[in-house]
C-alpha cells in the first residue's frame, strides 16, 4: 500500500460531502464540529446516478451511497458523505425520505435514514408525473430555491423541522457505527 493510500487511524482530517447544497454541507459541518472539530468539511459536485428525483427509498439509498463514494474518490478525504433526498411511493401515499451514506478510505460503509413525511396529494401527483420535488415546492409557496433553505420538510411542518436539522439527525445516525465501534464492531 502506497503512503498516500494508507489508512489514517483516528478521527478524519478531511470529510468530502457529495453535494454543494448549503443545507447539506451545513448539516455535516454541524455534526462533525461536535464529534471531530478539527476535521475539514468540503463539498463536491458529484453525480448520484439516480436522476434529479429519486422515486423510491432504494433509489434514494443508492444515490446517497454513490454520492459518498464519489466524494471520497474525488476529494482525497478520509471520509465521504452522501446525502440524498427522495420520494417513496407507497399504497398510503408519497413520502418524503432521506438517506445519508458514509464511505471511508478503509472500506467501511454505513447509512442513516431520515424521518418520513407524507406529501400532500397535489405535490405527490406532480412528482409522480416526473417533476422534481424542489421546484414543485417552490411553485407551491411562490419562492425560489427552497431546497437550499427550509426544504419541503420545513414548508410542510410550518417551520417546526428545518431541512438542515433533519439532515443533522440523519447524518448523526449514519455516523453512529464510526463513532461507536466499541458497540458496532466493523461498520
Amino acid at each position: 500500500m502506497a503512503a498516500a493510500d494508507a489508512v489514517i487511524p483516528g478521527p478524519p482530517r478531511a470529510v468530502a460531502v457529495g453535494s454543494l447544497n448549503p443545507t447539506k454541507l451545513g448539516a455535516v459541518r454541524a455534526v462533525l464540529l461536535r464529534c471531530h472539530p478539527a476535521a475539514r468539511v468540503f463539498g463536491l459536485a458529484v453525480d448520484p446516478g439516480v436522476g434529479e428525483q429519486p422515486r423510491s427509498l432504494a433509489q434514494t439509498r443508492r444515490g446517497a451511497l454513490r454520492r459518498a463514494e464519489a466524494a471520497l474518490g474525488q476529494g482525497g478525504a478520509d471520509w465521504g458523505l452522501g446525502l440524498e433526498g427522495g420520494v417513496a411511493f407507497r399504497a398510503t401515499g408519497a413520502w418524503l425520505c432521506g438517506v445519508v451514506a458514509v464511505a471511508t478510505r478503509d472500506g467501511r460503509r454505513s447509512h442513516g435514514y431520515s424521518a418520513m413525511l407524507r406529501l400532500p396529494e397535489a405535490v405527490a401527483a406532480r412528482v409522480r408525473e416526473g417533476q422534481e420535488l424542489g421546484p414543485v415546492m417552490d411553485a407551491l409557496i411562490g419562492e425560489a430555491h427552497t431546497k437550499t433553505r427550509q426544504g419541503a420538510i420545513g414548508i410542510l411542518t410550518a417551520g417546526l423541522v428545518e431541512r438542515q436539522a433533519g439532515w443533522e439527525v440523519t447524518t448523526a445516525c449514519a455516523l453512529a457505527p464510526l463513532l461507536r465501534p466499541d458497540l458496532y464492531g466493523q461498520a
